[in-house]
């Protein structure tokens, strides 16, 4: 209701009213009135709103009240409306059709013609992974669709969807925040990068000589030089030669491509596979990770919003088949 109270409030004034609470407004009566200025009759305009006459009766008492006007006088057939009424019709009119308007707009979403902002926050990695692909179908689907990325901040994730900064989050879901909205996107792999020619990197490579290459791997939050994957390999009882820690996947192909560092990069980055690079898959490699889609309950009606998500899940889906394969 609250966002109708422009419209309830360009009705009121029209008619000369200057001070009136709005919060004290049916909705349903000015739609009665609607009626009864077109029908100019009690039984008839009962009918058309599948009330009985006495409720109708007692709708055009109260707006009699709200308007300190007559409205609709007794006639020879039917009613006659008064002259603030006759001046208040198109008005009426008008503004119920915005309602109107606005309550199909969050039923129906057209992508060709719609305007919508929607606001996603992420990793530097999910932005090329996902917001990309998004961006570059969205121009051509729905150009009127603009997509605004945050940074993904975990601490300020839920405060953030709650208050509206942000639409949607794509992460790895915490199952600890069950009070959101959540679905499964995909699961990630890694694959190992290095230039091309690398004289250490082939199909079929060891855990034996994996570790002996110089790695470089992504510290989210900076100046780590361990991740899970060493984890992992320690169980194993390896431990791999890390020599840079970065803040960012989107650095690596850069230094990679110039150098003999290598580095394991999530699979989604490289849809194609780069002509300054040597792509190998590691078999023996179990680590992955989940990436799914959050959003909080005021989006999650949304037409706009419903859309925009069942769109990134369809491009993900189409993204597996370009995924490359080591």
């Amino acid at each position: 209701m609250e966002a109708f109270r422009p419209y309830l409030k360009s009705i009121i004034f029209c008619s000369g009213i200057k001070v009136v609470d709005t919060s004290r407004i049916d909705l349903n009566l000015l739609a009665t009135l609607e009626v009864l200025l077109a029908e100019r009759n009690v039984t008839k305009a009962a009918a058309k709103l599948h009330l009985s006459q006495p409720a109708v009766s007692a709708q055009l008492a109260r707006l009699r009240d709200l308007f300190d006007d007559p409205l609709l006088l007794p006639a020879q057939r039917g009613m006659t409306p008064t002259a603030k009424a006759t001046e208040l019709a198109p008005q009426l009119r008008e503004a119920l059709d915005r309602v109107r308007s606005t309550l199909q707009s969050h039923r129906d979403f057209d992508p060709e013609t719609a305007q919508l902002a929607v606001s996603i926050a992420c990793s530097d990695y999910v932005q090329a992974a996902v917001v990309m692909p998004l961006v570059l179908a969205l121009r051509r689907i729905a150009p009127g669709v603009r997509v605004a990325v945050w940074h993904l901040s975990p601490a300020l994730m839920e405060q953030q969807l709650a208050n509206g900064d942000i639409d949607l989050v794509i992460a790895t879901p915490d199952p600890a925040m069950r009070h959101l909205r959540a679905c499964h996107l995909y699961e990630e792999t890694y694959v190992l990068i290095g230039r091309q020619s690398h004289p250490d990197l082939k199909p079929g490579l060891t855990i034996e000589n994996y570790v002996r290459l110089e790695h470089i791997i992504v510290s989210r939050r900076g100046g780590n030089f361990e991740t899970p994957v060493d984890d992992a390999l320690g169980v194993l009882g390896y431990r791999r030669n890390v020599v840079m820690s970065a803040g960012s996947f989107l650095f690596i192909p850069e230094i990679v491509s110039s150098s003999d560092l290598v580095a394991l990069v999530p699979r989604r980055l490289f849809r194609a596979q780069s002509e300054r690079l040597t792509i190998i898959d590691l078999p023996w490699l179990s680590e992955r990770f989940d990436i799914g889609l959050i959003w909080h309950e005021r989006c999650h009606g949304h037409a706009g919003q419903r859309w925009v998500r069942e769109l990134i899940g369809k491009l993900m889906v189409e993204g597996e088949d370009d995924a490359p394969r080591g």
